[in-house]
Protein backbone atom coordinates (compact mmCIF):
# COMPACT_ATOMS: atom_id res chain seq x y z
CA UNK A 1 0.00 0.00 0.00
CA UNK A 2 2.62 2.50 1.10
CA UNK A 3 4.92 1.24 -1.60
CA UNK A 4 2.52 2.73 -4.13
CA UNK A 5 2.89 6.13 -2.52
CA UNK A 6 6.67 5.93 -2.15
CA UNK A 7 7.92 3.65 -4.98
CA UNK A 8 11.45 2.37 -4.61
CA UNK A 9 12.33 3.44 -8.12
CA UNK A 10 11.57 7.06 -7.23
CA UNK A 11 14.67 7.12 -5.10
CA UNK A 12 12.91 7.57 -1.81
CA UNK A 13 14.34 5.44 1.00
CA UNK A 14 11.71 3.22 2.63
CA UNK A 15 12.63 4.45 6.08
CA UNK A 16 10.43 4.56 9.17
CA UNK A 17 10.23 8.34 8.85
CA UNK A 18 8.94 8.10 5.29
CA UNK A 19 6.44 5.41 6.26
CA UNK A 20 5.13 7.66 9.04
CA UNK A 21 4.79 10.58 6.64
CA UNK A 22 3.01 8.44 4.06
CA UNK A 23 0.70 7.04 6.74
CA UNK A 24 -0.16 10.53 7.96
CA UNK A 25 -0.99 11.63 4.41
CA UNK A 26 -3.20 8.59 3.86
CA UNK A 27 -5.06 9.09 7.14
CA UNK A 28 -5.69 12.71 6.18
CA UNK A 29 -7.02 11.65 2.77
CA UNK A 30 -9.51 9.33 4.50
CA UNK A 31 -11.23 12.25 6.24
CA UNK A 32 -12.69 13.70 3.04
CA UNK A 33 -16.46 14.13 2.94
CA UNK A 34 -18.34 13.26 -0.24
CA UNK A 35 -21.87 13.27 -1.64
CA UNK A 36 -21.01 10.38 -3.94
CA UNK A 37 -23.11 7.28 -3.26
CA UNK A 38 -20.82 4.24 -2.88
CA UNK A 39 -21.67 1.01 -4.67
CA UNK A 40 -23.12 -1.94 -2.78
CA UNK A 41 -20.63 -4.16 -4.59
CA UNK A 42 -22.33 -7.43 -3.62
CA UNK A 43 -21.46 -9.70 -6.54
CA UNK A 44 -21.87 -13.11 -4.93
CA UNK A 45 -23.11 -14.75 -1.75
CA UNK A 46 -23.00 -18.15 -0.07
CA UNK A 47 -26.41 -19.81 -0.41
CA UNK A 48 -27.03 -23.38 0.68
CA UNK A 49 -23.35 -24.24 0.73
CA UNK A 50 -22.58 -22.90 -2.73
CA UNK A 51 -21.57 -19.54 -4.16
CA UNK A 52 -24.22 -17.84 -6.29
CA UNK A 53 -23.85 -14.62 -8.25
CA UNK A 54 -25.83 -11.50 -7.37
CA UNK A 55 -26.86 -8.57 -9.54
CA UNK A 56 -28.96 -5.48 -8.87
CA UNK A 57 -32.24 -4.63 -10.57
CA UNK A 58 -34.54 -1.64 -10.16
CA UNK A 59 -37.91 -3.01 -9.05
CA UNK A 60 -39.57 0.41 -8.72
CA UNK A 61 -38.48 4.03 -8.66
CA UNK A 62 -39.71 7.48 -7.71
CA UNK A 63 -37.85 10.81 -7.75
CA UNK A 64 -36.98 10.22 -4.09
CA UNK A 65 -36.16 6.52 -3.89
CA UNK A 66 -35.20 3.42 -5.83
CA UNK A 67 -36.55 0.04 -4.76
CA UNK A 68 -33.44 -2.02 -5.37
CA UNK A 69 -33.67 -5.79 -5.81
CA UNK A 70 -30.63 -8.01 -5.22
CA UNK A 71 -31.27 -10.85 -7.66
CA UNK A 72 -29.56 -14.17 -6.97
CA UNK A 73 -28.84 -16.69 -9.69
CA UNK A 74 -30.93 -19.39 -8.07
CA UNK A 75 -34.31 -20.95 -8.73
CA UNK A 76 -35.01 -21.80 -5.09
CA UNK A 77 -37.90 -19.68 -3.75
CA UNK A 78 -36.97 -17.81 -0.56
CA UNK A 79 -38.79 -15.36 1.73
CA UNK A 80 -38.88 -11.88 0.22
CA UNK A 81 -37.65 -9.21 2.60
CA UNK A 82 -37.80 -5.42 2.26
CA UNK A 83 -35.01 -3.67 4.14
CA UNK A 84 -36.03 -0.12 5.04
CA UNK A 85 -32.83 1.90 5.21
CA UNK A 86 -32.59 5.02 7.37
CA UNK A 87 -32.77 8.46 5.80
CA UNK A 88 -30.38 10.00 8.29
CA UNK A 89 -27.44 11.54 6.47
CA UNK A 90 -25.96 8.36 4.96
CA UNK A 91 -26.78 6.31 1.90
CA UNK A 92 -28.48 2.91 2.04
CA UNK A 93 -25.09 1.35 1.29
CA UNK A 94 -24.31 1.76 4.99
CA UNK A 95 -26.36 -1.45 5.30
CA UNK A 96 -24.15 -3.37 2.87
CA UNK A 97 -23.19 -5.89 5.56
CA UNK A 98 -26.81 -6.30 6.63
CA UNK A 99 -27.91 -7.01 3.07
CA UNK A 100 -25.02 -9.37 2.39
CA UNK A 101 -25.93 -11.48 5.41
CA UNK A 102 -29.66 -11.50 4.65
CA UNK A 103 -28.96 -12.70 1.10
CA UNK A 104 -27.82 -16.08 2.41
CA UNK A 105 -31.41 -17.16 3.02
CA UNK A 106 -33.67 -14.47 1.56
CA UNK A 107 -34.74 -12.62 -1.57
CA UNK A 108 -33.70 -9.09 -0.60
CA UNK A 109 -34.98 -5.64 -1.58
CA UNK A 110 -33.89 -2.30 -0.09
CA UNK A 111 -35.09 1.31 -0.08
CA UNK A 112 -32.23 3.16 -1.77
CA UNK A 113 -33.14 6.74 -0.81
CA UNK A 114 -31.91 9.47 -3.13
CA UNK A 115 -29.89 12.48 -2.01
CA UNK A 116 -32.48 15.27 -1.60
CA UNK A 117 -29.90 17.69 -2.98
CA UNK A 118 -30.32 16.01 -6.36
CA UNK A 119 -34.15 15.88 -6.49
CA UNK A 120 -35.75 18.69 -8.50
CA UNK A 121 -38.02 21.07 -6.59
CA UNK A 122 -40.72 20.38 -9.20
CA UNK A 123 -40.90 16.77 -7.95
CA UNK A 124 -42.75 18.05 -4.90
CA UNK A 125 -42.38 17.76 -1.15
CA UNK A 126 -41.11 14.79 0.79
CA UNK A 127 -42.32 14.60 4.35
CA UNK A 128 -43.28 11.84 6.76
CA UNK A 129 -46.50 11.10 4.84
CA UNK A 130 -44.58 10.65 1.61
CA UNK A 131 -42.12 8.35 3.35
CA UNK A 132 -44.94 6.13 4.64
CA UNK A 133 -46.62 6.17 1.22
CA UNK A 134 -43.36 4.97 -0.35
CA UNK A 135 -43.19 2.02 2.05
CA UNK A 136 -46.76 0.96 1.30
CA UNK A 137 -46.12 1.29 -2.43
CA UNK A 138 -42.98 -0.83 -2.23
CA UNK A 139 -44.66 -3.51 -0.12
CA UNK A 140 -47.43 -3.66 -2.72
CA UNK A 141 -44.83 -3.94 -5.48
CA UNK A 142 -43.08 -6.88 -3.82
CA UNK A 143 -46.43 -8.47 -3.05
CA UNK A 144 -48.24 -10.46 -0.34
CA UNK A 145 -46.00 -12.44 1.99
CA UNK A 146 -43.31 -9.76 2.16
CA UNK A 147 -41.23 -9.51 5.34
CA UNK A 148 -40.36 -5.99 6.50
CA UNK A 149 -37.11 -5.09 8.27
CA UNK A 150 -36.57 -1.49 9.38
CA UNK A 151 -33.26 -0.27 10.81
CA UNK A 152 -33.18 2.59 13.32
CA UNK A 153 -35.00 5.78 12.28
CA UNK A 154 -37.54 4.20 9.85
CA UNK A 155 -38.88 1.78 12.46
CA UNK A 156 -41.52 4.42 13.23
CA UNK A 157 -42.55 4.84 9.58
CA UNK A 158 -42.56 1.06 9.11
CA UNK A 159 -44.87 0.55 12.09
CA UNK A 160 -47.12 3.35 10.82
CA UNK A 161 -47.27 1.86 7.31
CA UNK A 162 -48.17 -1.61 8.57
CA UNK A 163 -50.75 -0.14 10.96
CA UNK A 164 -52.44 1.66 8.07
CA UNK A 165 -52.41 -1.47 5.91
CA UNK A 166 -53.89 -3.51 8.77
CA UNK A 167 -56.65 -0.96 9.40
CA UNK A 168 -57.58 -1.14 5.72
CA UNK A 169 -57.30 -4.96 5.68
CA UNK A 170 -54.85 -4.57 2.83
CA UNK A 171 -54.19 -7.89 1.04
CA UNK A 172 -50.43 -7.21 0.96
CA UNK A 173 -49.96 -6.83 4.73
CA UNK A 174 -46.43 -8.09 5.54
CA UNK A 175 -46.04 -11.56 7.01
CA UNK A 176 -43.58 -10.20 9.56
CA UNK A 177 -42.10 -6.90 10.69
CA UNK A 178 -38.68 -6.62 12.31
CA UNK A 179 -37.84 -3.35 14.07
CA UNK A 180 -34.16 -2.92 14.91
CA UNK A 181 -32.73 -0.27 17.26
CA UNK A 182 -35.42 2.31 16.52
CA UNK A 183 -36.97 5.30 18.35
CA UNK A 184 -40.49 3.94 18.84
CA UNK A 185 -40.82 5.59 22.27
CA UNK A 186 -37.98 7.97 23.13
CA UNK A 187 -39.42 8.79 26.54
CA UNK A 188 -37.85 5.52 27.70
CA UNK A 189 -34.18 5.77 28.75
CA UNK A 190 -33.62 9.00 26.77
CA UNK A 191 -30.19 9.32 25.14
CA UNK A 192 -28.14 12.42 24.30
CA UNK A 193 -29.82 12.43 20.88
CA UNK A 194 -33.25 12.45 22.52
CA UNK A 195 -32.31 15.24 24.94
CA UNK A 196 -30.94 17.35 22.08
CA UNK A 197 -34.15 16.96 20.08
CA UNK A 198 -36.20 18.23 23.03
CA UNK A 199 -33.81 20.99 24.06
CA UNK A 200 -35.00 23.46 21.42
CA UNK A 201 -38.36 24.32 19.83
CA UNK A 202 -38.92 23.05 16.29
CA UNK A 203 -38.55 26.62 14.96
CA UNK A 204 -34.95 26.61 16.18
CA UNK A 205 -34.18 23.48 14.16
CA UNK A 206 -35.74 25.02 11.06
CA UNK A 207 -33.89 28.31 11.45
CA UNK A 208 -30.47 26.91 12.32
CA UNK A 209 -30.21 23.50 10.64
CA UNK A 210 -32.10 23.82 7.36
CA UNK A 211 -30.38 25.09 4.22
CA UNK A 212 -31.34 25.85 0.62
CA UNK A 213 -29.75 23.75 -2.12
CA UNK A 214 -27.48 25.96 -4.30
CA UNK A 215 -28.27 26.57 -7.96
CA UNK A 216 -25.58 24.25 -9.33
CA UNK A 217 -27.43 21.11 -8.18
CA UNK A 218 -30.52 19.41 -9.61
CA UNK A 219 -32.41 20.12 -6.39
CA UNK A 220 -31.78 23.85 -6.58
CA UNK A 221 -33.89 25.83 -4.06
CA UNK A 222 -35.08 22.70 -2.25
CA UNK A 223 -34.88 23.02 1.54
CA UNK A 224 -32.72 20.30 3.09
CA UNK A 225 -31.11 19.22 6.33
CA UNK A 226 -27.49 18.84 5.17
CA UNK A 227 -25.95 15.42 5.69
CA UNK A 228 -22.73 16.89 7.04
CA UNK A 229 -24.62 18.30 10.03
CA UNK A 230 -25.99 14.87 10.89
CA UNK A 231 -22.53 13.36 10.42
CA UNK A 232 -21.00 16.00 12.70
CA UNK A 233 -23.57 15.22 15.39
CA UNK A 234 -22.86 11.49 15.19
CA UNK A 235 -19.09 12.08 15.24
CA UNK A 236 -19.28 14.33 18.29
CA UNK A 237 -21.26 11.70 20.21
CA UNK A 238 -18.36 9.25 19.95
CA UNK A 239 -15.42 11.50 19.18
CA UNK A 240 -13.02 9.51 21.35
CA UNK A 241 -13.89 6.30 19.52
CA UNK A 242 -13.34 7.91 16.10
CA UNK A 243 -10.03 9.45 17.19
CA UNK A 244 -8.91 6.02 18.40
CA UNK A 245 -9.91 4.47 15.06
CA UNK A 246 -7.80 6.96 13.11
CA UNK A 247 -4.88 6.41 15.50
CA UNK A 248 -5.18 2.68 14.84
CA UNK A 249 -5.33 3.32 11.10
CA UNK A 250 -2.11 5.33 11.28
CA UNK A 251 -0.36 2.60 13.28
CA UNK A 252 -1.53 -0.16 10.92
CA UNK A 253 -0.26 1.78 7.91
CA UNK A 254 3.14 2.36 9.50
CA UNK A 255 3.39 -1.31 10.51
CA UNK A 256 2.29 -2.57 7.09
CA UNK A 257 -0.90 -4.20 8.45
CA UNK A 258 -2.73 -3.57 5.19
CA UNK A 259 -5.76 -5.77 5.84
CA UNK A 260 -6.52 -4.15 9.19
CA UNK A 261 -5.95 -0.70 7.70
CA UNK A 262 -8.29 -1.44 4.79
CA UNK A 263 -11.08 -2.43 7.18
CA UNK A 264 -10.96 0.99 8.84
CA UNK A 265 -10.55 2.83 5.53
CA UNK A 266 -13.52 1.06 3.98
CA UNK A 267 -15.72 1.89 6.97
CA UNK A 268 -14.92 5.60 6.84
CA UNK A 269 -15.22 5.77 3.06
CA UNK A 270 -18.84 4.71 3.64
CA UNK A 271 -19.34 6.73 6.81
CA UNK A 272 -18.17 9.98 5.19
CA UNK A 273 -20.47 9.57 2.15
CA UNK A 274 -23.25 12.03 3.00
CA UNK A 275 -26.81 12.40 1.79
CA UNK A 276 -29.01 15.44 2.47
CA UNK A 277 -32.53 15.00 3.87
CA UNK A 278 -35.63 16.82 2.64
CA UNK A 279 -36.32 19.48 5.27
CA UNK A 280 -40.00 18.52 5.62
CA UNK A 281 -39.14 14.95 6.52
CA UNK A 282 -36.43 15.97 8.98
CA UNK A 283 -38.54 18.56 10.81
CA UNK A 284 -41.68 16.42 10.92
CA UNK A 285 -39.68 13.49 12.29
CA UNK A 286 -38.01 15.60 14.98
CA UNK A 287 -41.34 17.05 16.06
CA UNK A 288 -43.62 14.00 15.95
CA UNK A 289 -41.16 11.27 17.01
CA UNK A 290 -38.71 13.00 19.36
CA UNK A 291 -40.61 16.00 20.73
CA UNK A 292 -44.31 15.10 20.76
CA UNK A 293 -43.96 11.29 21.14
CA UNK A 294 -47.06 11.11 18.97
CA UNK A 295 -46.96 7.37 18.25
CA UNK A 296 -46.79 6.02 21.84
CA UNK A 297 -49.34 8.62 22.95
CA UNK A 298 -51.81 7.49 20.28
CA UNK A 299 -51.72 10.86 18.53
CA UNK A 300 -49.74 10.01 15.39
CA UNK A 301 -51.36 11.11 12.14
CA UNK A 302 -50.31 9.88 8.69
CA UNK A 303 -51.99 10.03 5.30
CA UNK A 304 -55.04 11.60 6.91
CA UNK A 305 -55.61 8.88 9.51
CA UNK A 306 -54.87 8.35 13.19
CA UNK A 307 -52.40 5.50 13.58
CA UNK A 308 -53.52 2.50 15.65
CA UNK A 309 -50.81 -0.20 15.94
CA UNK A 310 -53.36 -2.36 17.81
CA UNK A 311 -55.05 -2.90 14.43
CA UNK A 312 -52.15 -5.15 13.37
CA UNK A 313 -53.14 -8.82 13.69
CA UNK A 314 -51.72 -10.71 10.72
CA UNK A 315 -48.12 -9.43 10.85
CA UNK A 316 -45.66 -11.10 13.25
CA UNK A 317 -43.41 -8.73 15.22
CA UNK A 318 -39.72 -9.08 16.11
CA UNK A 319 -37.88 -6.28 17.94
CA UNK A 320 -34.12 -6.09 18.44
CA UNK A 321 -32.08 -3.80 20.68
CA UNK A 322 -28.40 -3.39 21.53
CA UNK A 323 -27.31 -3.41 25.17
CA UNK A 324 -24.86 -0.50 24.68
CA UNK A 325 -26.87 1.50 22.13
CA UNK A 326 -26.37 5.20 22.90
CA UNK A 327 -28.60 6.40 20.04
CA UNK A 328 -31.76 4.31 20.59
CA UNK A 329 -31.46 2.98 24.12
CA UNK A 330 -32.79 -0.32 25.41
CA UNK A 331 -36.55 -0.07 25.91
CA UNK A 332 -37.29 2.34 23.08
CA UNK A 333 -37.83 -0.29 20.38
CA UNK A 334 -39.45 -3.02 22.45
CA UNK A 335 -42.17 -0.47 23.26
CA UNK A 336 -43.71 -1.53 19.94
CA UNK A 337 -44.62 -4.87 21.50
CA UNK A 338 -47.15 -3.29 23.86
CA UNK A 339 -48.50 -0.95 21.18
CA UNK A 340 -49.21 -3.92 18.90
CA UNK A 341 -51.65 -5.49 21.34
CA UNK A 342 -53.63 -7.14 18.54
CA UNK A 343 -50.78 -9.48 17.62
CA UNK A 344 -51.00 -12.83 19.36
CA UNK A 345 -48.15 -13.63 21.79
CA UNK A 346 -46.82 -16.55 19.72
CA UNK A 347 -46.30 -14.12 16.83
CA UNK A 348 -44.09 -11.81 18.90
CA UNK A 349 -40.44 -12.00 19.87
CA UNK A 350 -37.82 -9.66 21.33
CA UNK A 351 -34.05 -9.86 21.60
CA UNK A 352 -31.51 -7.67 23.41
CA UNK A 353 -28.02 -8.28 22.09
CA UNK A 354 -25.38 -8.01 24.80
CA UNK A 355 -22.14 -6.21 24.16
CA UNK A 356 -23.15 -4.18 21.09
CA UNK A 357 -23.91 -0.54 20.45
CA UNK A 358 -26.14 0.93 17.79
CA UNK A 359 -24.30 -0.23 14.67
CA UNK A 360 -23.57 -3.64 16.14
CA UNK A 361 -27.28 -4.44 16.02
CA UNK A 362 -27.21 -4.68 12.22
CA UNK A 363 -23.55 -5.06 11.31
CA UNK A 364 -20.51 -6.99 12.41
CA UNK A 365 -19.68 -10.31 14.02
CA UNK A 366 -22.50 -10.42 16.57
CA UNK A 367 -25.06 -9.44 13.96
CA UNK A 368 -23.83 -12.29 11.77
CA UNK A 369 -23.48 -14.94 14.47
CA UNK A 370 -26.08 -14.10 17.13
CA UNK A 371 -28.75 -11.71 15.88
CA UNK A 372 -29.16 -12.92 12.31
CA UNK A 373 -29.83 -16.60 13.17
CA UNK A 374 -32.69 -15.49 15.44
CA UNK A 375 -34.05 -13.16 12.78
CA UNK A 376 -33.81 -15.85 10.08
CA UNK A 377 -35.62 -18.39 12.23
CA UNK A 378 -38.34 -15.87 13.12
CA UNK A 379 -38.95 -14.95 9.48
CA UNK A 380 -39.00 -18.54 8.29
CA UNK A 381 -41.36 -19.61 11.09
CA UNK A 382 -43.85 -16.91 10.03
CA UNK A 383 -43.38 -17.20 6.29
CA UNK A 384 -46.45 -17.66 4.14
CA UNK A 385 -45.86 -19.10 0.68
Amino acid sequence: MLGKMWPRWAGWPESLAMRKLAAACEVFSCTQLTHQRPAFGINSVEDGGRTVSVHEEVADQTPFCTLLHFCKETNAPQPRILVVAPMSGHFATLLRGTVSTLLRDHDVYITDWHNARDVALSDGRFGFDEYVAHLIRFIEEIGPGTHLLAVCQPTVAALVAVSLMAAEKHPAQPSSMTLMAGPIDTRINPTAVNHLAKSKPIDWFEKNLVSTVPGRYAGSQRLVYPGFLQLTAFMNMNLERHMKAFQNLYNYLVEGEDEKADTIKNFYAEYFAMSDLAAEFYLETVQSVFQDHALPLGEMQALGRTIEPAAIRRTALFTVEGEKDDICAVGQTVAAQDMCSGIRPYMKSHHVQTGVGHYGVFNGRRWDNEIYPRLRDFIHSHHQQ
